[in-house]
């Protein structure tokens, strides 16, 4: 039959590895969504001076600065957490409140944030692939009617692909420096920040912070 022919000569491999990608990209979605992003427990709170993880380069951080009570949950915050006014509760290593997911990205799920924006960006890439290589362009109304859907299908492609791109290369930088979206825009407002004899008191190098990131 035909879809054999077509299988034996591998033409149904592509398709497949892109529903394949299209799922994986919808389960990580749910699954970052869904998942604790680092909630701070009343019951988990850490004693003052001490920082889970974060051991190594607690040192550089000046003596002076005490680990706080969150004025809305009422739990001692580790370093680098802070309570989300969305999600009512403290995060730890907090990054942002995504809108997307409604669910804060943290120190849990951080990491699976970035492999969902890299799936997410090979499948809008390849989406965008298809629906250009299905456009033909002619100076008629005709094809305009015939091709507008399609046309309208890559520039929101196009739109979102660029998005999700400067979204991933902006936290792949942070995470590099050991930094996260939060602090990189409340610099002068987070006390162990700004008392720092260092720019950056986390910052270990590129390689050393992806590792402990990601590993």
């Amino acid at each position: 039959s035909d879809l054999q022919k077509q299988e034996e000569r591998g033409e149904l491999l592509q398709p497949l590895i892109f529903v394949l990608l299209v799922l994986c990209s919808v389960l990580l979605y749910f699954k970052v969504s869904l998942m604790d992003p680092g909630f701070v427990k009343p019951e988990e709170e850490v004693k003052e001076g001490e920082d889970k993880g974060q051991g190594v380069v607690i040192p550089q951080i000046p003596g002076d600065i005490k680990l706080r009570r969150c004025g809305y949950c009422l739990v001692k915050q580790p370093m680098r957490a802070k309570h989300c006014q969305m999600c009512q509760q403290c995060v730890r290593r907090y990054d942002h409140h995504c809108p997307w997911l409604e669910n804060c990205v943290g120190e849990r799920n951080h990491p699976l944030f970035i492999v969902y924006l890299s799936v997410q960006l090979v499948v809008l890439l390849w989406g965008g692939h298809v629906a250009w290589s299905g456009l033909y362009f002619e100076q008629s109304w005709e094809w305009l009617q015939h091709n507008i859907f399609l046309l309208v299908s890559f520039l929101l492609i196009f739109i979102f692909s660029i998005v999700v791109l400067l979204l991933l290369v902006s936290h792949l930088y942070l995470i590099s420096c050991n930094t996260t979206t939060w602090e990189f825009m409340s610099h002068h407002r987070i006390s162990y920040l700004r008392h720092s004899e260092l720019e950056n008191p986390f910052d270990q190098g590129v390689i050393l912070n992806l590792w402990r990131f990601f590993c």
